[in-house]
C-alpha cells in the first residue's frame, strides 16, 4: 500500500455534472468581489492588459481569463500547477517546477531540451520567461493574472502560438502597507509570506516581499523510511517607484526565486521477484499493480530538484504630450537541477536515474510608444532578445543495469559473462557493480528582433476594428557534444593487461560491447553534416546554425450591440519560433504556424449577471513533437521528432452572477475537438484521429459572505473542477497516456473540490481561515512512464496529490 505521513488513504468518489454550464473564468467572478474591500453589491469592473493597454475586461476582444491575487489565497495556491485545474483549457504540469510544462486549448510543447521554445508563453510584468525553468515561479505579491487564449503572436510575439500566460504583481503604491501570513497545514505545511511597503515621500515609493514555504513529504520510502515530494521554496521581491517627474516615471524591480527539494516520486507498477530474477519482459498492462496500493521504493543517488532565479526589471515611462513612451529592460539568470529517479525500483541491476542540469542567462530590451488621437487608438515598438542556454542531460545507471538490458535485447548479459570467464581464470576481479554515466551537452544562443504595431479604429460609436503586425526576425546557434560513456571503475578492470588479455580470448569483438554507448547512441546519426565543418560523431561538437523570420497579422472587428454586449469576430496568427531538438544531433525545424479564428459575444446582462461565449477554430501546422519509441530490431528506446498538422474546433464560456448582495456563483467550461489533420508514426497514419485532448473541462463554484456587524464577517466557497476524460489514439497507449489495466486508467475523468471558510474582523485587519484542497481525497495516475519499459522492464507512474487542509492567519497593518 502506498504509505503517506498517516498511513492513511481513503478514497471517495465525486462527480459533479458541469458539461452543461456556461460558465465564466473562476477568477472574473472573485475579482468581482475582490476589486475594493469585497462588499459591492454588484459585479465590478475587471482592468487587464490583454492588448497591451489597460482595458476594461468586457471590452476586450478576446478570450481571456482572470485570477486575482485574493483568488490566489482563496484557493491556497503556491503556483500556476496549484490554479490551472480551474481555468479550462489551461493545463500545466508542476510535479517538476524545473521541467514545467504549459497547454492552452490542447497544444503544448513535448520537448523538454532549450533548443526547442515553448508553444505558450509566459510573460512576468510584460516580460518573456523563455525557458521552462523560469515558467513556473512561487506566487510572490501578484496583483492578478491573466490567461489569453488562442495565439497572441501580434501582441505578445513569438512562441505564444496556442496563447499567453500573463503575470502582473503589485507595484510600489503611495499609501503604507504592512502584510503578514502564516499557513499551517498537512504534513507540517508551513508558509510565511511578510509584506512591506513604504511611501517614502510623494516621489519615492518601495515595496518588499518575501515568503517561504515548506512541505513534508506525502509518500514514504517503503525501505528506507524516507519522505518523498517535499517542498522547500523561498522567493523575495524588491521594487522600486520614482516619480521622477510629472511625465516620467520610473519603476525598478529585483526577484529572487530558490528551491532545493525533492525530484518528482516514481512508483513502480511490475512484480519484483526476489534478486537476481527480474521482472517480465516485456512488461505487460494486464499484469501492472495498482499504484495507490504498492510501495514505493526509489533510489536515486542524491534525489534533488534545484533552481536559483534572478532577475532584475527598469521599466521607464515618459509622456510626450500625448504620446506615451515606455522602456522595458530585464535581465534574468537561472541555474536549475533535476536528478530523478526513472526506474521506480530499489533494484542494482535495474538502477536509473537521469540529471538534467541548466544554466541560462537573458536580456530583453523592449520600447515602446502608445498614443490616441481621434478615433484611433495605437501601439508600436521594437524589441530584442537575447539568451544563451546551456543544458547537460546526464544518465546514471550501473554495469549490472547494462548488464540486464543486454540481456533482455539480445539474451547476451554480456558482463556476466565476462565475470564468469574471470571465475574460470581464477582471477578475483568483476566487471559487474560499477558506475556507468552518458551524457549529451547541448548549448544554444538565441537572438530575436521584433517590430510590432497595432491600432484599433472606432470607425463609430459602435463598431471598432483592429488591425496589427508583428514582424520578428530569429538567429540562433546550437551544440551538441556527445562523449563516450563514463565508467572508471569498469575500465580500471578490464583495462588491466592480463584481464584485457583473457576477456579478449574468450570474448573476441563482443569484448567491445562493455566500451560501447547504449543510452545516447549515435550510430544511426554517422556521416550527418555540421554546419561547423565536422560531422555528427562522438566526443566531437557538431554546430548548426540557422535564422528564421515571420509576419504575425492579427485582424478584429468588434460591434456594441448595446451599452452592455459586444460580439466580436477575430484571425489572429501565432508562431513558434524554429530550432533545434537537443536529443537528435544535428537537427533543425522551421517555424510553427497556428491560424485561429474566433467570434464571440460579452454582455453584463444588468449589474449582477455577467455572460460571455466565444467559438473559435485553428489549424496549427508544422507542430512538432517529441516521443520515445522502440524502433524495430532493437530493445533500446529512442527519442523520435515528428511533425504533425493539428486542428481543433470548440468553445469557450463564462458565466458570472450575483443574484444577492455578498452570494456569488460562478463556473466556466471548454469544450474542444482537436484531431490530426496529418501525421505519420511508426504505427501508421494518425489523421483524422484525436490529439489526446479531452473534449470537455470545467469549473464551477459558489462564495458568500456573511456579515456579522461588530463581530466581522465570515466568507466561505467552494470550488469544483472537472476535466474530461483523455481522448485516445493509435500511440497513446505507448506514450503512457492511454492505457487500460485492471487497476487504473491515465485517461479517465477527473475530479477535485476545494473548500475554504476565512473570518475577518469589521476593520479587515486580522483574518483566519480554514481550507481543504481535494476534499474527496479523489486521486489520479497522471501517466505511464515508459523510458525503461523496453529496456528494463520497469514502467513507473507519478500520481496526483491526497487531500490537503491547513489554516492561516493573517494580520495586514
Amino acid at each position: 500500500m502506498i504509505k503517506t505521513k498517516h498511513g492513511l488513504k481513503t478514497t471517495l468518489a465525486a462527480s459533479v455534472a458541469l458539461a452543461a454550464l456556461a460558465a465564466p473564468e473562476l477568477a472574473a467572478a472573485q475579482a468581482a468581489q475582490d476589486t475594493t474591500s469585497q462588499t459591492s453589491t454588484a459585479l465590478g469592473e475587471i482592468i487587464v492588459t490583454a492588448q497591451r493597454r489597460e482595458q476594461s475586461l468586457q471590452e476586450v476582444p478576446i478570450t481571456v481569463n482572470v485570477v486575482t491575487g485574493q483568488t490566489l489565497e482563496t484557493l491556497a495556491a503556491d503556483d500556476m500547477g496549484d490554479i490551472s485545474v480551474f481555468v479550462p483549457g489551461l493545463s500545466v504540469s508542476n510535479t517538476s517546477p524545473t521541467q514545467a510544462r504549459y497547454s492552452i486549448r490542447g497544444v503544448s510543447t513535448s520537448d523538454f531540451g532549450v533548443g526547442t521554445d515553448p508553444a505558450v508563453g509566459v510573460y512576468v510584468d510584460g516580460v518573456y520567461a523563455a525557458r521552462s525553468g523560469a515558467a513556473l515561479l512561487a506566487f510572490s505579491d501578484v496583483s492578478r493574472i491573466e490567461v489569453l487564449k488562442g495565439p497572441q503572436g501580434t501582441l505578445f510575439g513569438r512562441n505564444s502560438a496556442a496563447g499567453a500566460v500573463s503575470i502582473t504583481t503589485n507595484k510600489p503604491s503611495d499609501a503604507f502597507e504592512a502584510r503578514l501570513g502564516v499557513r499551517l497545514g498537512e504534513y507540517d505545511k508551513r508558509r510565511v509570506e511578510g509584506l512591506l511597503n513604504v511611501p517614502v515621500n510623494d516621489k519615492l515609493a518601495l515595496r518588499f516581499n518575501a515568503l517561504v514555504n515548506s512541505r513534508d513529504g506525502w509518500l514514504i520510502d517503503e525501505e528506507t523510511g524516507a519522505d518523498y515530494d517535499r517542498e522547500d521554496n523561498w522567493a523575495a521581491r524588491a521594487a522600486l517607484r520614482w516619480d521622477v517627474g510629472p511625465n516620467t516615471q520610473v519603476n525598478l524591480s529585483w526577484s529572487h526565486d530558490e528551491i532545493d527539494q525533492d525530484a518528482r516520486p516514481a512508483i513502480g507498477i511490475v512484480a519484483l521477484p526476489a534478486a537476481p530474477g527480474l521482472p517480465a519482459f516485456p512488461s505487460e498492462p494486464a499484469d501492472y499493480l495498482d499504484p495507490f496500493k504498492v510501495g514505493i521504493r526509489n533510489d536515486v543517488i542524491d534525489n534533488h530538484e534545484t533552481r536559483r532565479l534572478d532577475e532584475g526589471v527598469l521599466t521607464i515611462t515618459h509622456a510626450f504630450g500625448d504620446i506615451d513612451f515606455t522602456s522595458l529592460t530585464s535581465v534574468r539568470s537561472f541555474k536549475t537541477e533535476n536528478r530523478e529517479d526513472e526506474d521506480g525500483t530499489s533494484r542494482p541491476d535495474l538502477y536509473f536515474d537521469t540529471n538534467n542540469v541548466e544554466k541560462n542567462s537573458s536580456w530583453y530590451q523592449e520600447f515602446r510608444l502608445a498614443g490616441e488621437h481621434g478615433a484611433f487608438n495605437w501601439i508600436a515598438g521594437a524589441s530584442y532578445y537575447s539568451e544563451n542556454a546551456k543544458q547537460r542531460s546526464d544518465t546514471y545507471a550501473t554495469t549490472d543495469t547494462i548488464n540486464t538490458i543486454l540481456n533482455n535485447a539480445a539474451g547476451m548479459p554480456l558482463f556476466s559473462m565476462a565475470d564468469m570467464i574471470l571465475g574460470m581464470a581464477n582471477i578475483p576481479a568483476s566487471t559487474l557493480g560499477h558506475g556507468w554515466q552518458e551524457n549529451m551537452i547541448n548549448e544554444g544562443d538565441f537572438n530575436a528582433s521584433a517590430l510590432f504595431a497595432d491600432v484599433i479604429w472606432a470607425t463609430t460609436d459602435r463598431l471598432n476594428l483592429t488591425f496589427g503586425l508583428r514582424y520578428t526576425r530569429d538567429e540562433k546557434s546550437f551544440k551538441w557534444l556527445n562523449g563516450p560513456r563514463i565508467a572508471p571503475e569498469l575500465d580500471a578492470v578490464i583495462n588491466d593487461p592480463m584481464i584485457n588479455a583473457v576477456l579478449d580470448t574468450y570474448m573476441g569483438p563482443a569484448l567491445g560491447y562493455l566500451y560501447s554507448d547504449y543510452i545516447f547512441d549515435l550510430s544511426g546519426l554517422a556521416g550527418v553534416p555540421c554546419d561547423n565543418g565536422v560531422t555528427v560523431q562522438e566526443g566531437v561538437t557538431c554546430e548548426q546554425s540557422d535564422s528564421w523570420s515571420d509576419l504575425s497579422p492579427r485582424f478584429v472587428a468588434d460591434y456594441k450591440l448595446t451599452d452592455k454586449a459586444m460580439i466580436f469576430f477575430s484571425y489572429a496568427k501565432g508562431y513558434k519560433a524554429g530550432g533545434f531538438n537537443s536529443v537528435e544531433v544535428g537537427s533543425r525545424f522551421d517555424n510553427e504556424d497556428v491560424q485561429n479564428f474566433e467570434i464571440g459575444l460579452k454582455s453584463d446582462l444588468g449589474s449582477r449577471t455577467r455572460f460571455n461565449i466565444s467559438a473559435f477554430q485553428y489549424d496549427y501546422d508544422g507542430k512538432q513533437s517529441i516521443r520515445l519509441v522502440t524502433p524495430a530490431g532493437s530493445n533500446v528506446p529512442q527519442y523520435l521528432v515528428e511533425t504533425s498538422d493539428d486542428t481543433a474546433w470548440g468553445l469557450d464560456m463564462q458565466l458570472d452572477m450575483e443574484p444577492v448582495d455578498g452570494l456569488n456563483l460562478f463556473a466556466n467550461a471548454q469544450y474542444i475537438d482537436a484531431t490530426y489533420k496529418h501525421k505519420m508514426t511508426d504505427d501508421g497514419p494518425l489523421d483524422g484521429q484525436p490529439t489526446g485532448e479531452p473534449l470537455w473541462s470545467a469549473s464551477a463554484g459558489i462564495s458568500y459572505r456573511h456579515h456579522m456587524a461588530d463581530m466581522g464577517s465570515l466568507d466561505m466557497q467552494l470550488v469544483h473542477a472537472y476535466r474530461g476524460e483523455g481522448r485516445c489514439n493509435k500511440t497513446s497507449v505507448g506514450q503512457g497516456s492511454c492505457l487500460q489495466t485492471p487497476w487504473f486508467d491515465p485517461s479517465e475523468a477527473q475530479n477535485r473540490t476545494d473548500v475554504r471558510i476565512y473570518w475577518r474582523t469589521p476593520d479587515e485587519r486580522y483574518q483566519l481561515g480554514f481550507y481543504v484542497n481535494n476534499v474527496f481525497d479523489n486521486q489520479y495516475v497522471t501517466g505511464v512512464n515508459n523510458i525503461t519499459a523496453t529496456t528494463l522492464g520497469t514502467p513507473f507512474v507519478g500520481i496526483t496529490e491526497p487531500r490537503m487542509w491547513g489554516v492561516d492567519l493573517t494580520f495586514t497593518y
